[in-house]
């Protein structure tokens, strides 16, 4: 199943940015009509914003990403899925919380965290480049606690549906580090 989930998923961005253009224009038209010409670019990203994220995730250990090559990919990556919540104070500063799992075979949620989001939405254009930093704890074979930073992008189509990317460096207390990327859907309400 989890080889699916990044087949399935890429299938699904892709038909959402073939109609992005007519899902934000329909969005515009609607949703926008009644609100002052301050609101009006509205902005896709809000204060008082609670969003869930839907993501598929893949992880390479510090020596693997240090000295890559695709049979050291292959052999040491793991591929997982997970769920996360978000919730933004202002429009650029808010919490989230993640979990995933990569291993069906333990736990069912291998590693949990949480963090201070910084984004910075770019006018117009439905981009938003976004750095955080937090920590958590990993489940999984050593359980270990982890202190962790990254940065990514985010695409709104419209308020309420977006994909996102990112990538973050994990610092466990007990193993080596190692690096964890997503890509998945944002949806806000």
């Amino acid at each position: 199943m989890k080889t699916m989930f990044p087949l399935t998923l890429a299938a699904v961005v892709s038909t959402m940015l073939i109609t992005s253009t007519q899902a934000r224009a329909a969005d515009t038209n609607s949703t926008y009509a009644s609100e002052t010409a301050s609101n009006h670019q509205g902005d896709l990203y809000r204060a008082n914003e609670l969003s869930m994220d839907v993501f598929g995730s893949g992880s390479l250990g510090e020596y693997t990403i240090d000295h890559p090559n695709s049979t050291r990919v292959r052999q040491n990556g793991r591929l997982g899925a997970g769920l996360g919540v978000n919730y933004f104070f202002t429009r650029n500063i808010g919490i989230g919380a993640d979990a995933y799992s990569e291993n069906t075979k333990g736990t069912f949620v291998d590693s949990a965290s949480a963090n201070l989001i910084l984004r910075f939405p770019l006018n117009q254009t439905g981009f938003a480049p976004y750095v955080f930093g937090g920590g958590g704890y990993h489940f999984e074979e050593i359980r270990n606690e982890f202190a962790q930073a990254g940065g990514g992008m985010e695409y709104r189509f419209t308020r309420q549906i977006g994909i996102f990317i990112d990538a973050r460096w994990v610092l466990p207390n007990q193993t080596s580090d190692y690096g964890v990327a997503r890509l998945g859907m944002r949806f806000a309400f």
